[in-house]
């Protein structure tokens, strides 16, 4: 192999390499994306520019960005290079493609039996049994734990189909927390509300940071055996690199919570203004009941009151019309019937 030239700042960002496997991952996901924006735009509907651009450069841009730039250049010779690369396809990766909803673009764009198949397959036991809120944090976990406490991480160095393999997995496992918080779709439990996701997420950006912390205050030097024969001369001492590496793994992972949350927050602001509306839609047409009822009452009850003086009998009123929102148990009705 074949030692690269002493890291810079400027061969930091110059520095580049193709990597078939994962370039062609890439054209894949953006061409089915890009297939689905294009049907919906056919059928006369609109897709928002901004799903688009968070999938295309936040989603796609860091897969290109942990696949090929300087830190695949140089993760092969220096731990903190592909330390950053696991972090940014474990999370930044999942949080991009997640933000497009291409779950959602999927159901939409898909034709009518191929959407039910895939409607199914994301209720199905197996997607909801690892997308649950726990198990996906678990897996995000352990995944990063095997890669750098077993030789799984020292093997991938080594042979290059694995370490593409790794890095699929990485993106797999963080994709499985990600895409089904975010999405529009209902791919998590009905008890999984907008303040409970944003308490996930919170406590997922706690746990996402202890591989980081563990890597960092790890005594035992991981792929030690590698680094030792392949670091060259100008690069630091490896205990020092692999601390760095830990902590650009801590930097980012509490980076990448915040907007996390950010994006939780909005969709619940969101929620919340289109129940609103929906509410006081309702709301008004009920008032348009009760506005024309009293009318309708007055008529029947002066006509029932001469009829009933005239026969000498005597007639009740009308029953009273009891509004929606005090004989229905939805979520809506109950709100109100609290609030009032």
């Amino acid at each position: 192999m074949e030692t690269p030239p002493q890291l810079t700042l400027g061969r930091l960002f110059s520095s580049w390499q193709a990597d078939v496997p994962a370039l062609l991952v890439v054209v894949l996901l953006g061409g089915l994306y890009g297939w689905g924006v294009l049907r919906l735009r056919r059928r006369g509907e609109v897709w928002p520019v901004a799903r688009t651009a968070a999938f295309a450069l936040l989603g796609l841009g860091t897969i290109v960005v942990a696949t090929m730039s300087a830190l695949a250049v140089y993760n092969r010779v220096l731990f903190w290079p592909a330390a950053v690369q696991n972090v940014l396809l474990d999370l930044i990766a999942p949080l991009g493609l997640a933000l497009g909803d291409p779950l959602r673009l999927a159901l939409r764009a898909l034709p009518e039996r191929a959407a039910a198949r895939a409607q199914g397959a994301m209720t199905g036991r197996l997607f909801r049994l690892l997308t649950f809120p726990l198990v996906s944090t678990a897996l995000v976990l352990a995944t990063e734990l095997t890669i750098y406490f077993t030789p799984y991480f020292e093997t991938a160095l080594a042979d290059n189909w694995l370490h593409q393999l790794m890095y699929l997995h990485l993106l797999l496992a963080g994709s499985l927390f990600v895409l089904p918080v975010l999405t529009r779709e209902e791919a998590l439990p009905a008890w999984c509300t907008h303040p409970v996701r944003a308490g996930l997420v919170f406590v997922d950006g706690i746990i996402d940071a202890v591989p980081g912390i563990v890597v960092m205050t790890h005594g035992t030097l991981i792929a030690g055996s590698w680094y030792l024969s392949h670091s060259p001369s100008w690069a630091p001492d490896i205990q020092h690199d692999q601390q760095l590496g830990g902590g650009a793994m801590v930097s980012i992972a509490e980076l990448v919570a915040l907007p996390f949350l950010l994006a939780i927050l909005v969709q619940w602001a969101r929620t919340e203004r289109a129940e609103t509306v929906a509410l006081d839609r309702r709301l008004d047409s009920e008032l348009e009941v009760v506005r024309a009822t009293p009318a309708k009452a007055s008529t029947g009850t002066a006509t029932e009151t001469a009829t009933g003086t005239e026969t000498g009998t005597s007639t009740e009123g009308p029953d009273l019309v009891r509004p929606w929102w005090e004989t229905e148990n939805s979520e809506v009705a109950q709100r109100i019937r609290g609030q009032r």
